[in-house]
């Protein structure tokens, strides 16, 4: 893919743009920060204050401290080092990764980047209330019903006990029990969740509420087999607003300690990422996969993990669909410590 430099940027062409299908003429715009244009970077902030599509900015040399306002207005920097929290380790595999991301769900690349720039400058109900409107609108479009064509949906299995709740003193403990699904976080899950929670937000007598799970993982996210059921997207974001397990776990954020441990995809890193502490074992491994479905974040992601790690390494970590491992969430700030 062709990149481009600050010069190009000041000039204007990380604008939208789109073709006669009315999709984005160019959906990506890769920046080349190793080229000597550092005269143009003014010019090249100012113009990024009207960015429209995804921009992501590469070097292969650490990026010096006068670079931060530029990096902060790209989606996100992919460098051995630089300023701030607005960068993040990649390398040739990540951009390839991050183009393949965007190519098949430009519009949901998109609307994630402008979302997060929208998350992570409000206050989280209205964070919660622009992400879930962003989700059900991708969920009304080609590219959610063309990974949903490609997926074939399976019956999804009842579960006795979704969520196991136990309290010694004045502690209690959520362990999400669908290990043969990877704690899977269907409605059952998400249901017992926010019940579990409701018990500890109306009895002040419980100190510390611990979340956890079953089996293997701690959650491999949203159920996919429940993905795209709703007929009704509008109604849909009304159930996601009144049952939104994140929001559940913000409100008590300071009494709440998640442990996690093997997969925390999407819901499993959106949800407890709102918890006062996040603490995980050596084999958690973290990653946001929905823009390869069309969606964005949806469990309250774009809310809770811009406000641990930022929002240039929350697009990092959804636009290259990479998992990363405890030792850079922890140097991220995305877990607190190790369990």
């Amino acid at each position: 893919m062709k990149t481009r430099g600050l010069a190009d940027i000041a000039a204007g062409c990380a604008s939208l743009s789109v073709g006669d299908d009315m999709l984005p003429a160019e959906p990506l715009v890769l920046v080349d920060l190793d080229r000597d244009e550092w005269s143009h970077l003014d010019d090249a902030v100012a113009a990024l204050r009207t960015r429209s599509v995804v921009v992501v900015g590469v070097s292969n040399d650490p990026l010096p401290g006068h670079a931060a306002p530029l990096l902060e207005a790209f989606t996100c920097t992919l460098a051995p080092n630089g300023p701030g929290r607005s960068w993040a380790k990649g390398t040739a595999e990540e951009v390839d990764a991050i183009e393949t991301v965007v190519a098949a769900a430009p519009r949901a690349s998109i609307a994630m980047a402008g979302l997060l720039d929208l998350t992570s400058s409000t206050d989280v109900r209205n964070g919660l209330i622009a992400e879930s409107l962003a989700y059900s609108m991708l969920l009304a479009g080609p590219e959610f019903a063309d990974w949903r064509t490609n997926t074939p949906r399976r019956t999804v299995p009842d579960c006795a006990q979704p969520v196991l709740l136990d309290r010694d003193g004045d502690v209690l403990t959520l362990t999400l029990n669908r290990p043969e699904r990877h704690n899977a976080f269907a409605a059952q899950v998400r249901d017992g969740v926010i019940e579990g929670l409701s018990v500890a937000e109306y009895d002040d007598t419980i100190t510390r509420v611990v979340l956890r799970g079953n089996g293997r993982s701690f959650c491999s996210g949203g159920d996919l087999d429940e993905f795209g059921t709703a007929t009704d997207v509008a109604a849909a974001h009304l159930v996601r607003l009144q049952r939104s397990a994140g929001y559940a776990v913000h409100r008590i954020a300071n009494r709440v300690t998640a442990e996690l441990h093997g997969s925390c995809i999407g819901a499993g890193i959106e949800v407890p990422a709102f918890a006062a502490r996040v603490v995980a074992h050596n084999d958690a491994r973290f990653r946001l996969p929905e823009l390869t479905m069309g969606l964005v974040p949806g469990a309250g992601g774009t809310v809770s993990i811009p406000r641990r790690i930022g929002k240039w390494r929350t697009a990092f970590l959804a636009l290259t669909n990479r998992p990363i491992d405890v030792a850079t969430a922890l140097d991220w700030g995305l877990v607190d410590d190790r369990a």
